[in-house]
């Protein structure tokens, strides 16, 4: 038998995997999970928001990859989603650590209707969803808003996403990028980018530096990295 989105089984799939991730998580978080995902399929029939159709990999690569940066992540805190698409990482995050204030964005107006359309289903709050690129967002700082954390799991680039992140960083904030393998090369090209930056500016934001942390998804065993770019405490 076939596991269904949102059944008993899906949901210890979640609970089991949070654990896994040493993330503690209760059974109505879970069960916002399986709304969204119930909604992300049925959009996906009609939108492009999803390539992934299977539960367990749904439950897996959206969900528990999602909460994975949970822990680093502080209550009462603004969050940006950059490219949220499905609304990963943001309404995972949000549903985890209910007083974050979320802002999504992505490029596409359907994807944002979706996003729009979970936040009213779920009934959520102080979270909302702007029909924006990211490169215009960062050249514009539209309506002068900074945030205290910009996360990506969509980057192409890891270099470009910072590069875009920094204008829009709060003075104490942090960049998180959600990748699957990350190469030194990356890394090391994103250190670079940190280096010009400090020799250029003498202030606090000025002492970024990279913090790597590596996990397996659970079940799949898939090698996911989270880079922090945070500041010298």
């Amino acid at each position: 038998m076939v596991m269904q989105i949102g059944s008993k089984k899906w949901k210890n799939v979640i609970y089991d995997g949070a654990k896994d991730l040493e993330i503690q998580i209760d059974r109505g978080k879970i069960d916002q999970f399986g709304i969204h995902a119930s909604e992300l399929l049925k959009w996906s029939r009609k939108t492009n928001l999803t390539a992934i159709s299977d539960p367990l990999e749904i439950a897996v690569k959206h969900f528990l990859d999602s909460i994975a940066p949970a822990p680093f992540i502080p209550p009462h805190i603004s969050l940006l989603d950059m490219g949220s698409g499905g609304g990963f990482p943001g309404i995972p995050l949000k549903i985890m650590i209910p007083s974050l204030s979320v802002t999504l964005i992505d490029a596409s107006r359907k994807k944002i209707s979706f996003l729009r359309q979970v936040i009213r289903v779920l009934g959520l709050d102080n979270i909302e969803a702007c029909h924006v690129r990211a490169q215009d967002l960062s050249r514009d700082r539209m309506l002068n808003n900074t945030y205290d954390v910009i996360i990506s799991r969509a980057l192409s680039s890891m270099v470009n996403f910072v590069q875009m992140s920094l204008p829009l960083l709060a003075e104490d904030g942090f960049i998180i990028a959600m990748k699957g393998k990350v190469t030194d090369k990356e890394i090391e090209s994103a250190r670079s980018l940190l280096e010009k930056r400090r020799d250029m500016q003498e202030n606090s934001m000025s002492n970024l530096y990279i913090v790597l942390k590596k996990y397996r998804l659970p079940y799949l065993k898939s090698e996911r990295s989270i880079v922090i770019i945070k500041n010298v405490l």
